[in-house]
């Protein structure tokens, strides 16, 4: 199941935006930074073909595999990145990752998403939004699965534009995969992608806060769209074996971690 195949890969094109979606190996459950490595190839080619400078959207742990690339290929995909883009993506760890380590038996993606994981300590390190980049980074308050958000979310990226949906719209209920189709959310995006720098709040419509949905997007396409990306994460848990430990970092990024 395409993260992205109901909502962004529709609307975005309807924008006026070319797309090209990553799937990740082993059903993004395996090593981030192998992953990663796919996220480098895909930036590369897309700054070949276009002649420009790409914009990364990514949601939840994929939103790791551009940040490790950003980090760790400073010539060949720094460079060639305008802006990135965070949907609840776990910078900092998240209380699930950690229950899952502490029972000793856990993915290796989920390894390195606990909080005191080797893998975020070394992503982590020197800079948090390196290069000329415009950093956005959007979450809610009310997703299940990206916590904490109080009192400093984990979300957050130090540098970034840190947008929290109810700071916008204040009581509205954003859970984890709904910000793949949330109005709001999708505002806060084109702001990013349509001027100079990330996102502005000030910038957004007065009606933002009417805005249920992507553009394109039904109610029970968004519901279709949810239930099969859960399902498929849930059958994904069953197809691959946890591992005993979190793997080890690469060379390249040993002595961050």
């Amino acid at each position: 199941m395409d993260t992205w195949s109901w909502s962004y890969e529709r609307a975005l094109p309807a924008a006026g935006f070319t797309v090209c979606t990553v799937r990740l190996p082993d059903d993004a459950l395996g090593d981030i930074q192998t992953a990663s490595e796919y996220v480098v190839y895909a930036v590369r080619r897309m700054a070949s073909l276009t002649g420009r400078k790409v914009d990364v959207i990514g949601h939840s742990q994929g939103t790791l595999e551009p940040r490790w690339a950003i980090r760790w290929w400073p010539r060949s995909v720094r460079p060639r990145v305008d802006d990135y883009i965070s949907l609840a993506g776990p910078h900092h760890g998240v209380v699930g990752a950690d229950a899952c380590v502490a029972s000793g038996n856990c993915w290796p993606a989920v390894w390195q998403m606990a909080s005191h994981s080797h893998f975020l300590a070394a992503l982590n390190s020197v800079d948090e939004t390196p290069g000329a980049i415009s950093y956005t980074s959007i979450f809610s308050d009310t997703d299940e699965l990206v916590q904490p958000s109080e009192p400093v979310p984990t979300a957050a990226l130090r540098g970034a534009s840190n947008v929290r949906v109810q700071d916008v719209c204040p009581g509205r209920p954003v859970h984890h995969v709904g910000e793949l189709d949330d109005g709001v959310v999708w505002a806060v995006v084109i702001d990013a992608l349509t001027h100079p720098g990330p996102a502005k709040v000030s910038r957004l419509p007065g009606d933002v806060c009417t805005r249920q949905l992507v553009p394109g997007e039904t109610y029970q396409s968004a519901f279709n769209g949810n239930f099969a990306l859960y399902s498929h994460a849930a059958e994904a848990f069953e197809r691959h074996p946890g591992v005993r430990s979190e793997p080890p970092l690469r060379p390249y990024a040993r002595g961050h971690g």
